[in-house]
This record gives structure tokens, C-alpha cells and sequence, in this order.
């Protein structure tokens, strides 16, 4: 089965920009998406032989995910369950017969980490979620984590130790959830690989690749 994950930063300017395009050439089974900022009524997006599973913020252009799927799951849930944090369009979990996929959008800290309380009880009852279905069946967590785990997982850490992103209390937590039963499967297959997965739109970040890896594939291990 072939997972993809994509933040596309709003998708109705990202279908304007390609998406259709790579989403047929990729050919996946499941392809996740974050940030739509959109709700399912605002685009119209044909895509022949997958289903469409929407999480949209209650908040007009903000945050939201989806999920696209060419296997039908045995069940849906949206949000993290019994928790505060619905509204936010952050997660959708899909059961199939042999996993959980979990796609989300993990809340930015935002400057000067003006959000941190709420992301640090938001990474809590997140971790307790998926360790929850980790005891039923295999977990596969996908999307936008906001957050470089190490030195290695961004162009400038000197500069931005501290800073949303890469403060040692998202770090701290990202380690925690790993402790927790789950592997980082890049890193595991590449220890000591550059590789960005964003880059601002400042400063002429892309070309330069001064960028960051804070979007991830996680699995049980």
C-alpha cells in the first residue's frame, strides 16, 4: 500500500498550481493532505476511484486535513476523540484491517510560542490517542508535526534553538511520543541524511535550502 503525505499550505491555490497533476503521476493509495483551509464545498475535486474523507477547521481558511483513499477503510473517526480540541480540523484516523493510519496537522506554537500551553496539551492527548489504538492494532501517524526533532532536521539550529518549531518543549515532546512505542522511519532509514520537508518563503529559502524537516511518516515499531 502507498502512503502519501502532503501539507499543501491551501489546496484550492494548490489545485490552481499542479496538484492534480502530481496526485494522478504519484499514484497512491492514500494520500493525505494538511492545511487545506478549506471546507469540501469551496473546490470542486474530481478524483475517479478514491474516497474523500474532509476534517475542516470551524475557522474560514485555517488549518483543516483530508484524506483521500482508493481502499475503503472500516471506519472513520475525525478529531482526537474525548478531548478539547475539536474544531480544528487536526486529525482524521482511518482503520483498516491491518492498521490505523492517523493524518494530522499538529498546531503551530506560533511567535514567541504565544500557543506552547495549548501544543503541549494538545501533543498529550495526542500521544495518549495513538497509544490507545497502538494497543489494538499497528499505528501509522502521517503529516505536518511542526517541529525538527534535531540539529540535523533544519539548516540554521543555532540561530533558532528556542523558536517555534524548535523549542526543547515541542523537541521534548516529539521524543516523548517516540519513547512511547513509535519510529521516525526516515531517520531510521537514513541516520544521518539531510533532508528538508519546508522552507520559508523568505530570505530565498528554497533556493538556498536553508530548510526544515518537520513533516513525518511514524509507525509503530
Amino acid at each position: 500500500m502507498k502512503l502519501v503525505s502532503w501539507n499543501v499550505n491551501g489546496l484550492r491555490a494548490c489545485i490552481n498550481k499542479g496538484f492534480l497533476d502530481f496526485f494522478q503521476s504519484v499514484d497512491a493509495d492514500v494520500f493525505c493532505v494538511q492545511e487545506t483551509k478549506m471546507q469540501p464545498d469551496q473546490a470542486e475535486l474530481s478524483l475517479a476511484g478514491y474516497e474523500q474523507y474532509w476534517n475542516s477547521a470551524q475557522r474560514k481558511g485555517y488549518s483543516g486535513t483530508a484524506v483521500f483513499t482508493r481502499v475503503a477503510p472500516q471506519k472513520v473517526v475525525y478529531d482526537i476523540p474525548n478531548t478539547p480540541h475539536a474544531g480544528e480540523g487536526r486529525a482524521i484516523t482511518l482503520e483498516f484491517p491491518d492498521f490505523y493510519l492517523v493524518n494530522i496537522y499538529v498546531p503551530n506554537a506560533q511567535k514567541e510560542l504565544a500557543r506552547i500551553d495549548y501544543r503541549m496539551s494538545w501533543e498529550d492527548d495526542f500521544r495518549a490517542y495513538v497509544m490507545e489504538l497502538d494497543r489494538e492494532k499497528p499505528v501509522v501517524i502521517c503529516g505536518d508535526m511542526n517541529v525538527a526533532r534535531t540539529d540535523l532536521d533544519l539548516k540554521n539550529p543555532k540561530t533558532n534553538r528556542g523558536n517555534a518549531g524548535f523549542s526543547d518543549q515541542e523537541r521534548g515532546k516529539m521524543e516523548k511520543l517516540l519513547d512511547a512505542g513509535f519510529a521516525d522511519v526516515f531517520r531510521e532509514l537514513y541516520p544521518d541524511r539531510v533532508a528538508y520537508t519546508w522552507w520559508s518563503y523568505l530570505f530565498n529559502a528554497r533556493k538556498n535550502n536553508a530548510g526544515w524537516r518537520i513533516d513525518y511518516f511514524l509507525t509503530s515499531e
